[in-house]
């Protein structure tokens, strides 16, 4: 706009000049035209600047009025001027023009014509100075907004130092902040380190105070068995003095009857009365002789005075000739009769519920209150009031079906109808196996043993005891809430080492012991807690809590061909990046399980079909269709297909007759590999009982 304004003035002012020089150079021009010619100096042609110049001579001719001064500036004139002055002045044409000229109008004439264009001009004049006028008005408006716009223009230009100012105080920020994440970075690994070491505390001090529970726990159990024992002692005391003071009692008594036969004449006793005395110290040697064996051990002391007593009444018995040797003989010394000095406790007779421990008496012929007892003692004593409604003796629970036993007694709880089952079996066949002593309580201590210490609760409320480990099914895991494959499989291989040891509760090892001189046969008698030690020795100790409650024990390391030692550091949560770590415990496991095994676990994992062990593999019982219902009615009731771990006597041969190896490790022998390719979907088709 300021550059606008510019050329406008500029304009006007070229305008004015034009305007000035024009009044000044008005001429006539002969034949051309009467109207003045307006000449410009500086835009007009050559012929007419001519003309312009000749117009000036002339008037400036006619100002200087005296002669003499004309001739002064002729003499001053150079002489080639006046020269060419002539010769332009003297042709034809200019003569002619001046003679027209001389001809047409006088200088009068002339001069009123130039006075009304000098008037025009004025006039003219006073409109262009009212256009310069409002034009110098425009010039000053556009000035003044151009000094606005400069104004604003600085305004802009200082708002924009500003911003650049306050950009660069930003990016310096911005640095700042981000220097301080990287410090808060820096912190943030510090504390998610510091964090994971916590952890790792944490689940030490678990696994401590885990310990400190179990150890509390014993140490309760015993200050129980402690109490017990001492109760018991006080009242073995109590009996004690009891019958030595019964047996002083007696020793006089005897003395005063052997005193008052030996005073007396033979033939003065009645054989009636003889025979009443003699039947009273008969029942009175009996109730000490059967004290006595109840208290073996703690009353040691005392048998030999019993023993004296006895021996001198049937001295006497015999010379009174009373009391044959023949009446008594070893059956009349029994358990289970009156007792005199015992109290109401133990004052049972053979019909009471002392009699469930006879082992003479078949099951069959065993009495309502028996069989209540028992029940009591088996660890099913919830369904006794129903029990006692129902059973008339031990044959009605022999020849009773699971759905009696859910019908008439009540059991729900398909274990135990199992364990009833098992039970009644066992009578049935009248053979006692091992396995038959092993308790439910044995059971949880076992599950601590091999790991699996979560499992607890559901079997000890299945009353799960050894019986019932011999004939466990999938689905009676799947039951106890135990689907994952690893613990089924960890199950099994603790089930196959009891076969081994014939069910003996102190087969595994605890204990740490040399870690330079173990063997594959120690090996698999291993605990989950041994487990751990071997895992400190070859120092990976900050990994050994994470077997907790994962089931790994040595059985399951030997025995299962898919438990190497990548399933292990899996178990461990030694993540894959630590290769050097897991080199070291590949290099440690295989001289733990021996080249025996380790060949078969490498035959097994390369051959084909494979599917690697997982901690994430569910067992799913197998869904039966219609098809499947007569292989079950063909089904032998004594069929071990389903079991967890059967006892297949063949697997404990080795090939072509060779030496009995208990742990087969080796292809074909291995108790405990499936014969399903497809591992991660058991098919169980259903529990036996």
């Amino acid at each position: 706009m300021a550059s606008n304004a510019s050329h406008m003035l500029e304009a006007a002012l070229e305008q004015m000049d034009d305007i000035i020089a024009g009044s000044k150079a008005m001429v006539p021009v002969g034949d051309f035209s009467d109207a003045p010619v307006e000449l410009r100096s500086t835009d007009c042609p050559a012929p007419l600047r001519v003309l312009q110049l000749a117009e000036e001579l002339k008037v400036a001719l006619e100002v200087e009025g005296s002669s003499g001064a004309k001739e002064a500036l002729r003499r001053q004139v150079p002489s080639a001027t006046t020269h060419a002055l002539l010769l332009w002045l003297n042709k034809g044409p200019v003569s002619v023009n001046l003679q027209s000229l001389g001809n047409n109008e006088s200088y009068q004439d002339r001069l009123a014509r130039l006075e009304g264009h000098k008037e025009s001009l004025v006039l003219q004049v006073s409109v262009l100075t009212d256009q310069v006028e409002a034009q110098g008005e425009k010039i000053r408006d556009l000035e003044n907004s151009l000094e606005e716009h400069h104004q604003k223009l600085s305004s802009t230009e200082e708002m924009l130092q500003q911003e650049l100012r306050s950009r660069t105080s930003l990016e310096s920020q911005k640095l700042d902040l981000m220097d301080e994440v990287s410090y808060l970075k820096l912190k943030l690994v510090g504390m998610e380190e510091k964090q994971s070491h916590n952890t790792e505390r944490q689940h030490k001090a678990e696994g401590l105070l885990q310990e400190l529970r179990l150890l509390r726990d014993k140490v309760n159990e015993l200050e129980d068995e402690k109490s017990q024992y001492e109760r018991k002692l006080k009242a073995t005391k109590a009996e004690i003095s009891n019958l030595q003071h019964l047996l002083l009692t007696k020793k006089t008594e005897i003395e005063h009857l052997q005193a008052q036969l030996l005073s007396r004449a033979p033939v003065s006793m009645d054989s009636a009365e003889r025979d009443q005395e003699l039947q009273r110290l008969k029942t009175g040697m009996e109730s000490l002789i059967a004290a006595n064996e109840e208290k073996v051990g703690t009353l040691s002391s005392a048998q030999p005075q019993v023993s004296t007593v006895c021996l001198g009444i049937l001295s006497f018995c015999s010379r009174s000739g009373g009391l044959n040797g023949d009446d008594l003989g070893p059956t009349e010394f029994r358990r289970g009769g009156l007792r005199a000095t015992a109290g109401p406790r133990l004052a049972r007779t053979p019909d009471s519920g002392s009699s469930v421990c006879d082992k003479n008496t078949p099951f069959s012929k065993w009495t309502r209150e028996q069989v209540c007892g028992w029940l009591e003692d088996f660890g099913l004593g919830q369904y006794v009031n129903l029990s006692r409604q129902w059973i008339e003796s031990g044959q009605t629970l022999l020849s009773a079906t699971p759905q009696d036993f859910e019908k008439e007694m009540g059991i729900k709880h398909p274990l135990h109808r199992k364990k009833l089952q098992l039970a009644m079996r066992t009578f049935s066949t009248k053979m006692m196996e091992k396995y038959s002593e092993v308790d439910p309580i044995w059971v949880t201590r076992w599950l601590d043993d091999i790991g699996l210490p979560q499992y607890k609760d559901q079997f000890h409320e299945s009353r799960v005891d050894g019986r019932m480990l011999q004939y466990l099914t999938v689905n009676d895991l799947l039951f106890l809430k135990v689907t994952s494959q690893l613990h089924h499989l960890s199950i099994k291989c603790a089930i196959h080492v009891l076969h081994v040891n014939k069910f003996n509760p102190y087969c595994l090892r605890r204990r740490p012991g040399d870690e330079n001189k173990t063997s594959p046969s120690e090996v698999v008698q291993w605990s989950n807690h041994r487990v751990m030690e071997w895992l400190r020795s070859v120092d990976l100790a900050e990994y050994a809590p994470n077997l907790r409650g994962s089931g790994v024990h040595g059985g399951l390391i030997i025995l299962e061909p898919r438990f190497n030692s990548d399933t292990l550091a899996m178990l461990l949560n030694i993540p894959p990046q630590k290769t050097l770590l897991r080199r070291h415990l590949a290099t440690n496991f295989t001289s733990l399980v021996g080249p025996q095994a380790q060949q078969e676990k490498r035959e097994y994992a390369t051959a084909t079909g494979h599917t690697p062990l997982t901690t994430t593999a569910k067992v799913r019982p197998k869904k039966l269709g219609f098809t499947h219902f007569g292989h079950l009615r063909k089904r032998r009731p004594d069929d071990s297909a389903d079991y967890i771990c059967p006892i297949d006597t063949a697997s404990l041969l080795s090939v072509n007759g060779g030496p009995h190896r208990p742990y087969g490790s080796f292809r074909g022998l291995s108790p405990i590999r499936d014969t399903d390719t497809d591992t991660e979907k058991v098919e169980q088709v259903g529990s036996k009982f």
